[in-house]
């Protein structure tokens, strides 16, 4: 009989590549994941592991079973999906994840409503960047993440995930209160050109998206400063380091010494929620998603108000 511990181990290396990678995913130490995958070579009489380097890969025995490892656990999350929805009620452990400005927009009403309705339900969160978001549900050390795309370019999401929309988010530019745009009502991102942009760190997808699409209208940005928080963003633009983009969500407050100019382009970043199909009748997948989808109408009733 084959161990499910064992096998979700086996799961986690096949994923994640590595002993210390898979430990970490499973929050167990490195010779906790080589104990269970020991026992499984055993219970199997093969060899799943073979050195390569200083670390080990799959062998072809290794692979095969964890081909059905995969099937196996997902079956038994579809099975735990089935018997909460039997039983009706929102408990045990949810884990979730929200992109930065997400996290402080959305998450404190989100998780305060969830934990006054359900308090059987516990809750743990975290800032993700919305690429190992969809990654951590993916591999199943999510349960859902809050993510986000951008009008003119979208995150794929991959096969064997839900997605439902949370909100639009549009995004000014944030300029120093002395910049010659300082007054205008609206502005083109094709005329700052010249001016030095702060903005996420390097390979980070709201980075991406800006040179994208600053490139696309024929500008190689001029990049003066990287910062992974917006308020730390909007302190180098109110010190006239530079300008950045401001969506409006988790941006508030806002520091002196700056002025927020719309575009003209009307940019707007989407947000939205994900997470497994095989879950998807979770109880609590569901209470999550609908305090998400609360909270994120609250964000967008005081936007008009």
């Amino acid at each position: 009989m084959l161990n499910l511990e064992r096998l979700r181990t086996l799961d986690a290396l096949a994923r994640h590549g590595s002993v210390s990678a898979a430990a970490d995913a499973l929050h167990v130490t490195t010779s906790a994941v080589s104990q269970q995958l020991g026992k499984l070579e055993r219970e199997v009489g093969q060899r799943l592991l073979a050195k390569n380097g200083r670390g080990v890969r799959l062998t072809d025995a290794g692979r095969l079973l964890s081909e059905h490892a995969a099937r196996i656990l997902s079956q038994v999350e579809l099975a735990q999906s089935d018997l909460e929805a039997h039983r009706g009620q929102v408990v045990g452990e949810l884990r979730l994840s929200a992109f930065p400005t997400a996290a402080r927009g959305l998450f404190p009403a989100a998780l305060a409503e969830l934990r006054g309705r359900h308090p059987g339900l516990r809750v743990r969160s975290s800032e993700l960047e919305p690429e190992q978001g969809v990654a951590g549900v993916v591999r199943g050390d999510l349960d859902l993440a809050v993510v986000l795309d951008w009008y003119n370019k979208p995150m794929p999401v991959p096969d064997g995930l839900v997605k439902a929309p949370l909100l639009d988010d549009p995004a000014d530019v944030a300029i120093p209160a002395g910049h010659r745009l300082a007054d205008r009502e609206e502005v083109d991102l094709a005329e700052f050109a010249e001016d030095e942009w702060i903005t996420w760190g390097e390979g980070e997808f709201c980075h991406e998206w800006l040179m994208f699409t600053l490139r696309s209208k024929g500008i190689e940005p001029l990049v003066g400063h990287r910062a992974g928080e917006t308020h730390t963003q909007l302190g180098l633009v109110a010190a006239g380091l530079g300008v950045c983009i401001a969506p409006l969500l988790g941006r508030h407050p806002v520091p002196d010494g700056i002025v927020l100019v719309p575009l003209a382009q009307r940019v707007r970043r989407h947000v939205y929620v994900v997470w497994r199909a095989d879950a998807d009748r979770r109880p609590s997948i569901r209470a999550a998603v609908e305090a998400l989808r609360t909270a994120a109408q609250r964000t967008a009733a005081r936007r008009l108000g």
